[in-house]
């Protein structure tokens, strides 16, 4: 299905992988071909999205790019950005369909689903394109990451802020790569809930997050921000069970994973009919393939009339991306990080007829365009006052390790 939607110029491939978590109602959500799109930069780019879906009272799948934060925060953004997403896109599907553990929903624009059904019962996926050589450089020295590490500690002690989300770029020019079978072997060695494939024209995200950023289902929002990491051991129960003792028991750990909640809270508060901000889950810790994640869950109510454009502006980007205080380390992440974040750190997702939504952290993910050949995948931790420079650091390379062995680097 995902091959035969490749040859759309835009698609959107949505896919749980199996995971049984709260809010999942579907394995697979897959939107191809444009009937109507927004594509807008940060400015008045949601509010564009509320005309867009007032006139368009149907699916639309899309995503919100991280520098959306300079039209909700009044911020800046000077750093290059050689992905070049658009801040915010969105589109009406030609073709949506529903993957359920033993059904398949079609739905279709102009078009016959039984025709639909065949042509991917019948499709052939074609083998993989042998992808040339390319050097993963990073923007970072290991120096130059651990001296930054020590100046965001200072703005800390100075009061400046309590906790900052760093990110690091790895990234390589002249790439030529499969994005489909690159996918393919990402879901493999690194199956997550909030997986996406997803296609712009000649830019592709190529996303295995186990992170969810925000659902709506009625008038409950529920946000599930992640803090807290610890490596697996599969092949020894005991040490691997061990670890995810140590994570659960880690201060620090414990420490960023409540910050960020009590940030979710007052984003959630500023939206949610009052009273009705709850923590349903706090510190879970969750078994992923190659890690053990610290997962809270928080939930709020809205009001009947609150429309997605206000959502996103009261609760994005995710404080799990940020730190607190959001807009304070918004401008620390633009004045030492290299490059714009663009995409990543930002979100995938749809939004359906009733206006119910899911939306993912766009984390663990290789973003390419095929135009300039320019390919691209960060990592980052949570820098507080307690962080260790060289911890951090082993941290982003832990995350970035998947992606790493997915493209044979």
């Amino acid at each position: 299905m995902l091959s035969w939607a490749n040859q759309f110029n835009i698609c959107c491939f949505l896919d749980n992988n199996e995971y049984q978590l709260p809010g999942h109602h579907f394995e697979c959500m897959l939107a191809v071909d444009a009937e109507a799109v927004i594509s807008a930069n940060a400015g008045n780019a949601l509010n564009g999205l509320n005309d867009f879906l007032t006139k368009n009272n149907d699916w639309c799948f899309g995503h919100l790019s991280y520098d959306l934060k300079n039209e909700i925060e009044s911020l800046g953004s000077a750093n290059p950005d050689y992905i070049e997403f658009p801040d915010l896109f969105f589109f009406v599907p030609r073709i949506v369909i529903l993957l359920g553990r033993h059904t398949m929903e079609i739905g279709v624009i102009a078009d016959n689903a039984d025709t639909i059904a065949n042509s991917i019962y019948t499709w052939r996926v074609a083998p993989a394109v042998q992808h040339s050589a390319f050097t993963i450089s990073d923007r970072f020295s290991r120096e130059d990451y651990l001296h930054t590490v020590y100046d965001l500690k200072r703005h800390i002690a100075r009061g400046d802020c309590y906790e900052i989300n760093f990110c690091q770029e790895f990234y390589a020019i002249g790439a030529h790569i499969d994005p489909y079978h690159i996918f393919s072997s990402l879901s493999k060695e690194s199956p997550n809930p909030f997986a996406c494939f997803y296609k712009l024209n000649n830019k592709y995200l190529l996303c295995a997050s186990p992170e969810r950023f925000l659902k709506k289902s009625g008038n409950k929002l529920l946000s599930q921000p992640i803090k807290g990491t610890i490596t697996r051991d599969i092949s020894d129960k005991k040490a691997d069970s061990l670890n995810r003792q140590l994570l659960l028991s880690n201060l620090k750990e414990r420490a960023e994973n409540i910050m960020i909640v009590d940030l979710v809270r007052n984003d959630l508060s500023k939206i949610s009919r009052e009273g009705t901000v709850k923590v349903e889950e706090l510190m879970g810790i969750y078994g992923f393939p190659q890690v053990y994640q610290m997962i809270s869950t928080v939930s709020g109510v809205v009001a009947d009339d609150v429309v997605p454009a206000e959502i996103f502006k009261a609760t994005f980007p995710m404080g799990s991306m940020t730190g607190a205080p959001k807009k304070s380390v918004m401008e620390l992440i633009e004045r030492y990080e290299r490059t714009k974040r663009g995409l990543f750190s930002g979100s995938v997702g749809y939004i359906s007829p009733e206006r119910d939504m899911d939306f993912n952290v766009v984390i663990r993910s290789v973003l390419y365009n095929a135009d300039n050949q320019y390919l691209s995948f960060q990592a980052g931790s949570a820098i507080t006052y307690k962080s260790d420079p060289e911890s951090e650091y082993k941290e982003c390379l832990l995350k970035a390790a998947a992606i790493k062995k997915v493209l044979k680097v």
